[in-house]
């Protein structure tokens, strides 16, 4: 189609990539890390053996599937017990929610060498979150690449794993990353993880995992300012701990 036959009130929204300029070392640690063709076929590759490993290592099972989104944006959140929760989580998105699909990993552990920082990127396809140094600037960026490039984002509010496989309280970060859009926010919980793969265990175990996916949870009318970020923080919080079986909730045994 030449210029004289676009046609009238056609729009056209170009704009660079939000990574152009960067050096390769920054873009491997930057959050405004986009992925390429070659980036989307090793990711690719990686979640076709993420799901086989889990599948045969750990038996993965998988309740509430049909509770996730057609098409991104939105946030999957879950409790944090190991390294494994985060494989759970991606191996169940399909197409395109598959391909724009981010996990938030800490930067001080998954970012600190070059060799490490290059699979996280561009195999896991995580983007980094310096725990001692995140700014309000980093979740302004985050927030707008969920919802202005249409992403799936994986978090984990308690913000580190558990080490004895009990789930801490979310911190507000996750508030301020979705309140007042419409994204959705979807609950999880990851039973097995722990035992599986506790973060005392250098290697994973061949433990059972099940996952439990809860109803899209909506903040569009929340506020976004400190009052609004804790709303969300706690109805994310109880959203996720009433997934879990009876005996995590403190209600006795499971049947």
């Amino acid at each position: 189609m030449t210029e004289g036959d676009t046609p009238p009130g056609a729009r056209f929204d170009l704009r660079p990539a939000r990574d152009h300029g960067l050096t390769p070392a920054q873009r491997l640690r930057s959050q405004v890390r986009e992925a390429g063709l070659g980036t989307l076929a090793l990711n690719g590759a990686w979640r076709v053996l993420t799901r086989g490993y889990l599948a045969a290592a750990h038996r993965l099972a998988v309740a509430g599937r049909e509770n996730l989104p057609a098409e991104p944006p939105f946030v999957l959140v879950a409790n944090h017990a190991s390294h494994l929760d985060a494989l759970a989580l991606s191996s169940v998105l399909r197409g395109e929610c598959a391909r724009r699909a981010f996990a938030l990993a800490a930067g001080d552990h998954f970012f600190t060498t070059t060799g490490g920082a290059a699979f996280a990127a561009y195999a896991v396809g995580a983007l980094p979150v310096w725990r001692r140094r995140t700014s309000r600037r980093d979740l302004e960026t985050l927030r707008a690449r969920l919802l202005e490039d249409r992403l799936v984002l994986i978090l984990f509010p308690e913000g580190t794993r558990s080490r004895d496989g009990a789930m801490a309280r979310f911190q507000p970060g996750l508030g301020a990353l979705i309140a007042g859009t419409k994204a959705p926010v979807v609950p999880c919980w990851i039973e097995g993880a722990h035992a599986a793969w506790p973060a005392t265990a250098r290697m994973p175990r061949p433990r059972p995992l099940r996952l439990a996916i809860g109803a899209p949870l909506s903040f569009a009318d929340v506020p976004n300012g400190r009052t609004g970020w804790e709303s969300v923080t706690q109805a994310a919080e109880e959203a996720v701990r009433a997934l879990a079986p009876s005996r995590e909730r403190g209600e006795g045994p499971a049947t």
